[in-house]
């Protein structure tokens, strides 16, 4: 993560922190039951930023001996607990909500109004900050957060409206049971991104069989095997593989590797790479995984 990505999340949990403040008041000066329940939601905001930024200042310390890809994999344990954070956030507002369709409660519609509508303010600021770093998986999860909230304000917006006009206090259990199906589909969508890199699956886009025509189209090279694609952290491919080359394009290998090299980069977008070259006489010591034809 970039040192401008770590400002935005910096200045977002400011911003969330502030109103998270605002509208515990607002809720319980309303005796809005919506209003704290968002206020909730925003304090898992808060978390969710709070942990994200631990986390990449983990991330960015150099690689040692035993960690020798550094700390980038903490980012995505990270969203994979803020997944996991967001889940239950969501069947806790779909319990919420089912539970306030039965037992309706009367509330300070115009004050709950006002702050909702602070609230969403908020929101949307959050969003604009964030939004520009959506590639980072981490900040991605935070985003999810923040755009979570933001549907709870306009339900809540919604709610105050109509308990406004109508005094129908059941619809904000309608709006609430929205929101939390709206929030629990990002959440697991999150969770198998993050559960795909840390089980080092092929990242998103990338397809094995293309990958090894590519690398077999450079000139010397007769087939590939052993290829393994995966992300370190997202945003950041890795890619290691056996060459198979023609007899007499070993004595050139560097200018061979570095064609290799510049297909991977400029076609997929993977700069990071481990090849080894074999001559069509080497006998493999070991078993021969993922060949180049039937990958």
């Amino acid at each position: 993560m970039q040192e401008k990505d770590r400002k935005r999340l910096r200045w977002a949990a400011v911003l969330t922190g502030i109103f998270l403040v605002v509208e515990a008041l607002g809720g319980y000066l309303s005796h809005s039951l919506s209003l704290l329940s968002d206020s909730g939601h925003m304090m898992t905001d808060l978390l969710a930023m709070l942990l994200s930024l631990l986390a990449v200042t983990v991330a960015s310390r150099p690689a040692t001996d035993r960690k020798t890809y550094g700390f980038y994999r903490l980012e995505i344990l990270t969203a994979l607990v803020n997944g996991t954070v967001l889940v239950l956030v969501s069947l806790y507002l779909l319990y919420e909500a089912a539970r306030r369709l039965f037992h309706p409660e009367p509330v300070a519609a115009d004050l709950m109004l006002s702050v909702a509508v602070l609230g969403l303010l908020a929101n949307l600021a959050g969003i604009a900050l964030l939004s520009p770093s959506r590639r980072n998986l981490n900040v991605r999860g935070v985003l999810l957060h923040v755009l979570g909230d933001a549907f709870s304000s306009l339900g809540v917006i919604a709610g105050a409206v109509v308990m406004k006009l109508t005094g129908w206090f059941q619809a904000d259990g309608i709006i609430s049971l929205v929101i939390g199906f709206v929030i629990l589909l990002g959440a697991v969508r999150l969770m198998r991104e993050a559960c795909d890199i840390l089980l080092e699956a092929a990242p998103s886009g990338i397809v094995l069989p293309d990958l090894s025509q590519a690398m077999q189209s450079v000139e010397g090279v007769v087939d590939i095997h052993d290829l393994h694609v995966w992300s370190i952290t997202s945003g950041m491919p890795a890619l290691s593989g056996h060459v198979v080359v023609k007899d007499g394009f070993l004595s050139n290998s560097d200018h061979l590797l570095n064609g290799i090299k510049r297909v991977l980069e400029e076609r997929f977008g993977i700069f990071h790479t481990t090849l080894q070259l074999e001559s069509e006489r080497y006998v493999e010591v070991g078993d021969i995984h993922l060949s180049g034809k039937d990958s």
